[in-house]
């Protein structure tokens, strides 16, 4: 008895179980070891591979058969019957008075409706940022434009604008100003448009410079506001820095929109929204690669537009994305 006891005690270490530092590893050239090293290599990949795929289908195969369009002359449904004519497509657009007329109304569009849209919707955030009763009420209200369809608010707005019984011409007349020919006349009737622009999207402006807003640190304005500066000089002096990259991306999205744009002006139109007008006064280069592709039967020359909108946007970008560096590396120097 006293053997075993004391066999029992003299042995109580090689009987205890094994510590998990001893354990035994498995063995890395079994299948179960190389299927986790696939899982771990291969997960992210599987993850992302369904995006690439419908990028590649509805994206970068577009892009490129719209590339080889563009060096064709092809036909509206007869696509196999495709000739090659180079770079004559291209060549037609700088002889053609129509591209350049669109494009410059595109630009004029562009900058009337972008930059007091980006004014509004900071002078907007601004506010909303403050201690204002109701704040999320008045949130949600200025979303409310962004939220109508492009169709529902071009029609109202057409009425509004209407040069006979409109009600904007009725109101002029309240104050013995002359009716203003809203549909024909150029300048008048990209302002219109550039209205019905401003009126969708300052709200969705204005939550992006909001959230913007309130990541910026109290801190800040605390020591602003100790050092004797306004509400307004804290708005220029901290408030912009501050949100200054979310500026310039905003820039860059409604600088896309505004070249792309295409449902206002042919709505606004109405039978001759496609045209731009009756003397193309307002049409865009999407209007005019619709008009050049669906109504001329050119898909071609219709391509060769969408690319150059491309080529325009890739500039546009390169412009501003530089603007940026300059302006971080004067920040930081």
């Amino acid at each position: 008895m006293a053997t075993s006891v004391k066999a029992d005690a003299g042995g109580s270490s090689s009987s205890a179980p094994p510590s998990a530092g001893s354990s035994r590893r498995p063995d890395p050239s079994s299948w179960r070891s190389r299927l986790f090293r696939w899982d771990m290599k291969g997960s992210p990949y599987a993850f992302i591979t369904p995006f690439f795929l419908c990028f590649a289908a509805f994206g970068l195969f577009p892009l490129i058969y719209t590339g080889w369009l563009s060096l064709h002359q092809v036909q509206l449904g007869a696509e196999s019957d495709a000739k090659w004519v180079g770079f004559g497509n291209y060549s037609w657009l700088i002889d053609s008075e129509f591209f350049w007329r669109a494009l410059t109304n595109t630009f004029t569009i562009g900058v009337i409706s972008t930059v007091p849209q980006l004014l509004m919707a900071l002078g907007l955030a601004h506010l909303l940022n403050s201690h204002l009763r109701g704040r999320a009420f008045f949130r949600i209200a200025v979303l409310a434009p962004y939220a109508t369809s492009i169709a529902a608010a071009t029609l109202v707005f057409a009425q509004l604008f209407n040069t006979d019984y409109g009600m904007i011409n009725s109101l002029l007349d309240v104050f013995g100003l002359g009716p203003i020919r809203w549909d024909s006349d150029k300048w008048w009737a990209q302002i219109a448009i550039s209205t019905i622009v401003t009126w969708r999207w300052t709200g969705y402006n204005a939550l992006i410079y909001l959230a913007a807003m309130q990541a910026v640190p109290n801190d800040l304005y605390e020591a602003a506001s100790l050092d004797g500066a306004s509400r307004w000089r804290q708005f220029t002096s901290v408030t912009i820095p501050s949100i200054r990259p979310t500026i310039l991306f905003t820039i860059i999205v409604s600088t896309i929109g505004a070249t792309q744009l295409f449902g206002e002006p042919m709505l606004y139109g109405g039978s001759v929204g496609i045209g731009g007008g009756s003397g193309g006064q307002y049409q865009t280069l999407s209007l005019l690669m619709y008009q050049t592709g669906w109504t001329n039967n050119s898909l071609g020359r219709a391509s060769a537009i969408a690319w150059v909108m491309l080529l325009i946007l890739l500039l546009i970008g390169a412009i501003q994305g530089l603007a940026a560096r300059l302006n971080a590396k004067k920040l930081g120097g």
